[in-house]
């Protein structure tokens, strides 16, 4: 599949953080665990920097769910559970993502969430590209660009998924989950910014009396986040939490706290390791996250009304 090339240059000015208030999509198997609950309040609860315009359900598969479509759809249900919580309509704002995961790259699934962020992306200005925040399996994210590769030039991805460089291997849940997509998103030159989870937005633990203390009494969303996190483990006795999928969020929306640089996008080995060349396009890509700062700013949106 042939992309249309980004020059350099205009490629590392795309690859700048906004400073101004941007339009985005969220994409994500929001039933897969529990910190998709709290990427989602984050990100609505942020409307002076992110104006959310759509939210796509993501298949997984896993324990929770009996093959990928059965987890889009409880991840659906899910979404739809958060957004009544939040008082918030539905109605042509959640779309239903993928029932498989990537086979082939010239058969993209043409699911509604694929087809929705195509028309989205393709009535996006040059100078006012949509964002993508992708924090589960990024199947429909690939499909899109499969489907039309010219939105490479309308969007801008960010992306929880894979491990730091550093690491043994980046056999990460989401990565791993859809290995095809995965380099669809490493090869075909879109503006990305890349979230590692081990290594990076592994930072990111909390624990059930932190929840309880700055969520409980939050509102009916802040007391199902806490539900959530408290059925999330048998015992909490000297237990934490990663929430890694608000890094995503804390990128766009705090100043400071996540630390990025530029870097050349890796290769995704046939043994899900990353190689490096450097002759390949740019992409951004995160190497340390402000875990204070990023709860502080969440709990204290949470605590904003609605």
């Amino acid at each position: 599949m042939k992309f249309p090339p980004i020059p350099a240059g205009q490629l590392i000015n795309r690859l700048q953080k906004p400073e101004a208030k941007i339009r985005m999509v969220l994409d994500t198997d929001t039933f897969n665990e529990i910190d998709d609950q709290f990427a989602i309040v984050y990100a609505l609860q942020s409307k002076d920097k992110l104006d959310v315009e759509a939210i796509y359900a993501a298949p997984f598969d896993n324990e929770l769910s009996s093959g990928p479509e059965d987890g889009m759809e409880k991840s659906y249900d899910e979404i739809l559970r958060i957004l009544e919580r939040l008082h918030f309509s539905s109605e042509n704002f959640v779309y239903k993502g993928s029932r498989a995961f990537l086979q082939d790259v010239n058969q993209p699934y043409r699911s509604e969430a694929a087809l929705d962020l195509v028309e989205r992306a393709m009535k996006s200005g040059k100078d006012d590209p949509l964002y993508v925040v992708s924090i589960g399996a990024i199947t429909n994210i690939a499909s899109a660009l499969l489907i039309e590769p010219r939105i490479v030039e309308k969007i801008v991805v960010v992306w929880l998924g894979g491990h730091a460089f550093h690491w043994p291997d980046t056999k990460e849940f989401n990565l791993h989950q859809d290995v095809l997509s995965s380099r669809v998103i490493f090869d075909s030159g879109v503006p990305l910014v890349q979230i590692p989870c081990m290594g990076v937005a592994s930072h990111l633990s909390t624990t059930l009396s932190e929840i309880e203390q700055y969520v409980k009494g939050k509102g009916e969303i802040g007391d199902f986040l806490v539900e959530k996190f408290k059925n999330c483990h048998d015992d909490h006795f000297a237990y934490s939490r990663v929430i890694w999928d608000i890094s995503t969020i804390a990128y766009l929306v705090l100043d400071d706290a996540v630390t990025t640089e530029i870097v050349h996008s890796p290769i995704l080995t046939d043994q899900v390791t990353w190689s490096r060349d450097s002759s390949r396009h740019f992409m951004r890509y995160a190497s340390f996250i402000n875990r204070d700062a990023v709860f502080k700013d969440m709990f204290k949106k949470l605590a904003e009304p609605r």
